[in-house]
């Protein structure tokens, strides 16, 4: 397995399937870490972020690229038509 590393930091749960979905549509490899934590029923989420996407470091600036056009446009424009 390739060398995982943090890529961005995700807002919230809507934003992580919105993500996951762009970057498997693209055959990026990626994996998700949501920060949420039962025992402190969520506190982490408020402080650091819904989670963080990881992959290997050659496609960190497209998820970076992708994770901007998410947050500053409609996203149906990101998901590519068949």
């Amino acid at each position: 397995m390739e060398d995982y590393k943090k890529a961005a930091i995700l807002e919230n749960d809507f934003e992580a399937q919105l993500v996951t979905s762009v970057l498997s549509e693209r055959g990026i490899p990626h994996s998700l870490r949501s920060y949420h934590d039962t025992a402190f029923d969520g506190l982490f989420q408020t402080q650091k972020g819904w989670g963080i996407v990881s992959s290997p470091r050659e496609h960190h600036e497209e998820i970076k690229e992708i994770l901007a056009d998410l947050r500053n446009s409609d996203a149906g424009d990101l998901v590519e038509e068949p």
